[in-house]
């Protein structure tokens, strides 16, 4: 896997010292951003601690990571492992700062953002804490990666204030405040994101010395560069004469896309962006933001079956979530076909939320391939991630409402059909009259 890269760092025009820190250890595929922060330059020894301790961790353990990118799960270890890797060397860069800021009163309460990027062929992964970022270019669009963990990002996402009213309380001067920094305290809660990857995509990484210049415009236009270093020193121009208020540090990593690959490429990058397009137009998913969508297509499976081949069987007990990326399903009950699903359509959601029996058996009825959602790694993200638990059951509301009154709405219809075929029978026949 050969990457393009290339990474700098810039004073700006108003610190007196650059507390950003990165790093890179190629042959691994690996990039750190780390932005400091603390007094008589704490800042500046706490993000280069950061960006050495997890090399030093993740070089120790390179047998895993050349395996995983040389064979994937093939390996023997799972993409569960090498993001709990990455969260291993986070916390170790955390201690050692920590225990480094006990030994001097000046360095008290110094820590740094971290950002860790491993990408693999497949794969990507990030390991996040504060508000450095991670930002992906795929087909000409922008995804922000990481969340920033600022107090202003953490009162909204709890639902406490909206933008509007977040804005007018005493806490706005203070919203860049960070809720998460490496070596404030011994240990950290770390973001762990993995997702795929594909031929051509993009990464940038940066501290918010360059972020907060950023505008999709601007990145559009550097981003045309063919040159990492070009686009990477593009960003930093644009920064300072924005004001260069702070440290401007970026990463420009990129994924070539190779000469003898690139049918196979295409043809993956259409998959995966067929499955991402299918999930975002499903009423369940529909309040999910690019980065939310990337994790729940994280917990899909694809599945192939032939003509015919039983899919569900009704009465048994549903355990997933099945979308249709392309064929057609048939729907039976007691042996009769009450519907026909096609290409984007979607059955068994409830299986999702209750244990009930099947109320149908589900055939193909042409070659389909289709997503499954498992109902145990549905509870996995709600149970851990808030906010798209939020939107989920949010929409899982929505949805209920919807069928409800269309039941009612059949219900009624019913009645009156009822109430109509009595009074019809009530009215005397010719014969009767007779």
């Amino acid at each position: 896997m050969q990457l393009q890269y290339y990474g700098e760092s810039n004073m700006g025009l108003v610190r007196k010292n650059n507390e950003d820190a990165w790093g890179m250890i190629p042959e691994l595929n690996l990039f750190i951003c780390c932005d400091g922060m603390g007094g008589h330059a704490a800042g500046e020894i706490a993000s280069s601690m950061t960006v050495e301790e997890v090399k030093r961790v993740m070089e120790d353990n390179q047998d895993m990571i050349l395996a995983f990118i040389e064979n994937g799960e093939r390996s023997g270890h799972s993409k569960h492992d090498l993001a709990k890797l990455m969260e291993q060397a986070v916390q170790s860069a955390c201690i050692k700062v920590y225990q480094e800021a006990q030994l001097d009163d000046a360095k008290r309460g110094m820590g740094t953002t971290c950002d860790v990027l491993l990408l693999t062929p497949e794969t990507g992964f990030i390991a996040h804490v504060g508000d450095s970022r991670v930002y992906l270019e795929r087909q000409g669009k922008i995804h922000q990666l990481t969340e920033d963990h600022s107090l202003m990002n953490e009162l909204l996402r709890r639902g406490k204030y909206t933008q509007e009213e977040f804005e007018k309380t005493p806490f706005f001067e203070h919203r860049n405040a960070l809720t998460r920094a490496v070596g404030v305290y011994e240990s950290i809660e770390v973001e762990l994101f993995d997702f795929s990857v594909l031929p051509g995509d993009a990464f940038l990484m940066c501290s918010d010395g360059m972020s907060h210049y950023l505008t999709p415009f601007n990145m559009s236009q550097a981003l045309q560069h063919e040159n990492p270093e070009d686009i990477v020193k593009e960003f930093i121009e644009v920064s300072r004469a924005g004001g260069g208020h702070d440290n401007i540090t970026g990463i420009l990593v990129k994924i070539p896309i190779a000469e003898d690959a690139a049918e196979s490429a295409i043809a993956r990058a259409a998959e995966i962006n067929l499955s991402l397009e299918v999930l975002h137009h499903i009423p369940l998913f529909q309040h999910l933001d690019y980065r939310e969508l990337v994790r729940i297509h994280n917990l899909t499976a694809v599945r192939s079956y032939t003509q015919d081949e039983l899919i569900v069987k009704e009465g048994e007990e549903g355990r997933e979530f099945f979308v249709i990326l392309r064929g057609k399903i048939r729907l039976e009950k007691e042996g009769t076909e009450i519907a026909m699903l096609q290409d984007r359509d979607h059955f068994g959601e409830m299986a999702l939320v209750d244990k009930s029996p099947r109320s149908a058996s589900a055939y193909a009825a042409v070659p389909t391939r289709v997503l499954v959602i498992q109902r145990r790694d549905f509870y996995n993200i709600v149970r851990y991630e808030h906010a798209i638990a939020v939107k989920l059951l949010w929409s899982f509301v929505q949805e209920l409402t919807k069928r409800l009154r269309m039941t009612t709405k059949e219900l009624s219809t019913a009645l009156d059909a009822e109430e109509v075929s009595d009074l019809i029978e009530e009215v005397p026949h010719d014969d009767e009259e007779d």
